[in-house]
């Protein structure tokens, strides 16, 4: 299989927010899985309010399947009260992995 495109999400929590978006991440990966074109999916913590996802597809139909999907359903159901801005959710090409 080979991996060439991405999504990286960018999310900025609300002040005291992190802790509930981290949970909402753990259990978003659930989702991920059951997801038969995402080929792998990452959720990070890069500061207390700024968090991210990575995850990876071989076909573009998966990327725009994933995009259509339940995690971003989900994450717009808590947006209003978790972010403190819209997701900057950015396709983009992978180069390289391993």
């Amino acid at each position: 299989m080979t991996v060439t495109l991405g999504i990286l999400a960018l999310l900025e929590t609300q002040p005291g927010k992190g802790s509930e978006l981290a949970e909402f991440l753990k259990e978003a990966r659930e989702l991920a899985i059951a997801e038969e074109g995402t080929v792998s999916w990452y959720a990070f913590k890069i500061s207390d309010t700024s968090y991210g996802i990575f995850d990876t597809f071989a076909t573009d139909s998966a990327r725009t399947a994933h995009i259509n999907g339940q995690i971003p359903a989900a994450l717009a159901k808590v947006a209003v009260d978790l972010l403190a801005s819209d997701p900057d959710i950015r396709p983009v090409d992978v180069l390289a992995f391993k």
